[in-house]
């Protein structure tokens, strides 16, 4: 499919500039900033982006993309350092700039390309130590801002685009409309849309498995519920193993059940709460725990396959963020392990099978709307794979499950009554390990400190904290501590996503 290709020279920002231009319903896909043009060139891209990076073009080993990517006729927009290596190559000059320019700015723009239409001031988001401080031979100059002359630039040809702020963040005005410009000037099929992503989901499903039998790693999750019902409208021999861990929230294992099989889906479900408790005992550190569970739920997992096989294929509901936050962004640092267990091995001996590896979480909401996903299941929020044991700080024992479970039941809850639930992307409690004094009846008590977290997002990569209306923060508080007595204390959590990531563990 011809689009848009990426290239991430580890930006922070990456995948947002291609979330934004799939919003725009232009297909991206995002490669390694110094990936040969060979590698481009498989995604017979109509336009290239070069993303921002913690870098600088004026390091000696900094990272730079293919010159072919320059001399191949096809354009090209540079965002920030990504501006900086386009003008480089055509002849510019890149220096340090006074001062880091960093957040909101002014800007001041020409009439024509990239802002037609546009006020001639708009507010975008800065985020540079380096500048523009020559520009190439017969460039021109687009908008400024008081600190920066050059803030957009033009190649003589009208093919090549440097842009100083960042289009792609909710903070600059009208982003989308000068992504969508450079869009038109490129050429690029607007073609991305829900139906479509489902009807080829459906075909190359269909075409890849054929008469092979799919073992489906089933969680009740948004993802792992698009990819059931996917198998079933594709009509594809397949089996679903929902493995019970222990770990889940209140009645959780019922809902899955019920959701699932009402959908057609061939689901077994397997009890293994007093495997996962065992290996959890005595682990604090939570990327042990992390591997403790993955690799119980691959024993589990590995025993269920070899009752009900044989397979060829084992589906997993694996997402963009997904593949980003475990692998790292091409040199980024691993955040933590996959938040599906950890993924499972490929000595389990089956052909993975991720048709949504390359979708965000909204997408593959839109496309289990598409399929006919319940909307019950379709906007659940996200839920780790590791379950309540990454909500646990500290040792996972059945008295911290009791407890967090409750007190992340009377949270949701509350949430449902006022209206809130659909308002937040994510919301969930954490039980910490730290005691509080506190007073019950005549008497001082020690109770459980928990934290309330909930974001809002489009996909989990950036996430700024829900600001939850005071009176209810205060209702929920009361009504945890009424229900649940061994907490003695509630707090809210407004960090948001940088720095924090959304889950504590």
């Amino acid at each position: 499919m011809m689009g848009v290709v990426v290239l991430d020279f580890g930006s922070q920002y990456t995948q947002l500039i291609a979330r934004r231009l799939r919003e725009l319903h232009a297909f991206s896909v995002i490669v390694p900033g110094t990936a040969p043009w060979e590698e481009i060139c498989r995604h017979d891209p109509n336009a290239i982006v070069l993303s921002g990076s913690p870098a600088s073009a004026l390091d000696a080993d900094a990272p730079l993309p293919d010159p072919r990517v320059f001399e191949a006729g096809i354009p090209v927009l540079g965002i920030c350092y990504g501006m900086h290596v386009l003008a480089q190559h055509q002849g510019g000059v890149v220096a340090g700039s006074h001062g880091r320019e960093y957040g909101r700015a002014q800007l001041t723009r020409q009439e024509g390309t990239l802002f037609r239409g546009l006020p001639a001031q708009l507010e975008v988001w800065m985020s540079h130590g380096d500048a523009l401080a020559e520009l190439p031979p017969s460039w021109q100059v687009l908008a400024t801002t008081a600190d920066c002359p050059t803030a957009a630039v033009l190649s003589p040809d009208g093919t090549r685009f440097g842009l100083q702020f960042h289009p792609e963040v909710s903070h600059t005005e009208h982003g989308a409309d000068i992504l969508e410009r450079f869009l038109d000037v490129a050429g690029v099929p607007r073609t991305w849309n829900a139906e479509g992503i489902a009807q080829r989901l459906i075909e190359d499903v269909r075409e890849r498995v054929g008469d092979s039998r799919v073992l489906l790693a089933a969680s009740g999750g948004v993802d792992s519920s698009v990819l059931a019902l996917l198998l079933v409208r594709a009509g594809v021999d397949h089996t679903a193993v929902f493995v019970d861990h222990g770990l889940l929230r209140h009645k959780e294992r019922d809902e899955v059940e019920g959701a699932l099989r009402g959908m057609g889906v061939n689901l077994h479900a397997v009890a293994a709460e007093g495997s996962f408790l065992r290996v959890l005992r005595g682990i604090h550190d939570p990327e042990a725990k992390r591997r403790a569970i993955g690799a119980t739920f691959i024993e589990v997992f590995r025993a269920q396959a070899a009752r009900l096989g044989p397979f060829r294929f084992l589906a997993q509901g694996t997402l963009y963020p997904d593949v980003i936050e475990s692998a790292g962004s091409h040199g980024a640092a691993v955040i933590k392990s996959h938040h599906n267990v950890g993924g499972l091995p490929k000595e389990l001996g089956f052909e993975l099978l991720e048709p949504l590896r390359e979708l965000f979480k909204d997408e593959v909401r839109e496309v289990g709307r598409v399929l006919g996903l319940p909307d019950a299941i379709r906007l659940r929020h996200p839920f780790p794979g590791p379950g309540l044991a990454v909500r646990i700080l500290g040792e996972v024992t059945p008295e911290a499950l009791a407890v967090l479970r409750r007190a992340d039941h009377a949270f949701i809850e509350a949430l449902r009554e006022d209206g809130l639930y659909s308002e937040v992307w994510q919301a969930l409690a954490v039980l910490t390990p730290l005691r509080s004094v506190g007073v019950a009846g005549d008497g001082r008590c020690y109770g459980y400190v928990l934290a309330l977290r909930a974001v809002t997002s489009l996909d989990g990569m950036t996430a700024d904290w829900a600001r939850l209306p005071h009176a209810f923060l205060d209702r929920v508080a009361g009504i945890i501590t009424r229900r649940v007595p061994e907490i003695g204390r509630v707090v809210y959590d407004i960090t948001s996503k940088p720095p924090a990531t959304i889950e504590w563990e």
